[in-house]
């Protein structure tokens, strides 16, 4: 058995189990779980680390689901747009969408680990304990780390 077939024996579900937390529908899951062993495939030279091929390929998953969702995001135009609430206007609208550009770019502009500890906790579900786990770093580590790209991102949001 090669290298690489004991590490995508090691961490198959782990890493499908990383996509459907983002995803949150299986086919899709599946579908970027094969794409992103195929990447480390392309890449397993790359890996400088063995003890952290977990973290390398939650970074893989994590860049194959937003180009995975890049190349499919579709706007919503405003005819087929159902407004819930009659309070909300054109403006609303505007100023939700723009924050919301504004704070990916400035979360896409955070530097690691803060980028990647943020994303774990909040889009992917993961637990402060399953963050310090998969970096080999201690539970208070994950908080503080946490803690500081909240900071981050909130200033550079303002």
């Amino acid at each position: 058995m090669t290298e690489f077939e004991q590490l995508f024996i090691d961490n198959r579900d782990f890493i499908f189990k990383y996509l459907m937390k983002l995803t949150k529908d299986s086919s899709l899951a599946e579908e970027l779980t094969q794409e992103t062993f195929f990447r480390a495939y392309m890449n397993f030279s790359s890996l400088r680390d063995k003890e952290k091929a977990s973290v390398w390929l939650c970074q893989i998953a994590k860049n194959t689901y937003f180009a995975h969702y890049n190349e499919n995001k579709k706007f919503d135009s405003f005819e087929n747009r159902n407004i819930q609430n009659e309070d909300e206007n054109i403006e609303d609208i505007f100023i939700q969408k723009e924050f919301s550009q504004k704070a990916l770019t400035c979360l896409h502009q955070l530097e690691e680990p803060y980028k990647e500890v943020f994303m774990l906790s909040v889009f992917g579900g993961f637990s402060l304990k399953e963050i310090s786990n998969l970096f080999g770093k201690s539970e208070s580590w994950a908080r503080v780390t946490f803690y500081r790209a909240k900071q981050k991102l909130s200033e550079r949001i303002k």
